[in-house]
Parts: structure tokens; C-alpha cells; sequence
């Protein structure tokens, strides 16, 4: 019979996933909220602090183009929508 690792041995740290200044904190409550489509995880601690992650789901057209298919090459004649992020309008 041979002896497997389990993942968590065999994972490293991710040093860029590492809450600094949370080790060796002592957990009171670990909760959740829902509020105006926000979901809230609320980790508190004994020292009177507290973790909070705020999560959302968004949806986001990147582009919307009005293009020529029938040559095949698929022309772009005119962008409806762009992306704000992309810098572009």
C-alpha cells in the first residue's frame, strides 16, 4: 500500500492570497449579509476587528458592433458600445 499526500501538503502558499496581520487571530463569529444585491462575509475577531468581504455579480458588455458577414470577413461598420475600461468610447 502506498502512502499519498494530501493537497494541502503538497500546495505552497500563495503569498499573494495572505491577509497580513491576521495570524494567530482568535475567531468570535463568521457571518454573512445580503443587502441591496451585496453579499457580506463578516469574519470578527476577539480583538474587536473584523474581515469583510463585499461580493457582487456584475454583467458588462465589452462591445457591441454592427458588422458585415456576408464577404466573409466579417467588415465592422459601426461600434454601438465600448467598454469604459478599455479607455476607448
Amino acid at each position: 500500500m502506498t502512502k499519498r499526500k494530501s493537497a494541502a501538503s503538497t500546495t505552497k502558499l500563495d503569498l499573494a492570497r495572505v491577509y497580513r496581520g491576521l495570524r494567530g487571530k482568535i475567531i468570535e463569529q463568521v457571518d454573512h449579509a445580503f443587502e441591496e444585491g451585496v453579499l457580506f462575509l463578516q469574519v470578527r475577531f476577539a480583538d474587536k476587528t473584523e474581515l469583510c468581504w463585499q461580493i457582487t455579480t456584475r454583467m458588462i458588455i465589452e462591445k457591441a458592433s454592427l458588422a458585415e458577414w456576408k464577404t466573409g470577413d466579417f467588415k465592422q461598420l459601426r461600434v454601438f458600445v465600448r467598454n469604459e475600461r478599455d479607455g476607448s468610447s
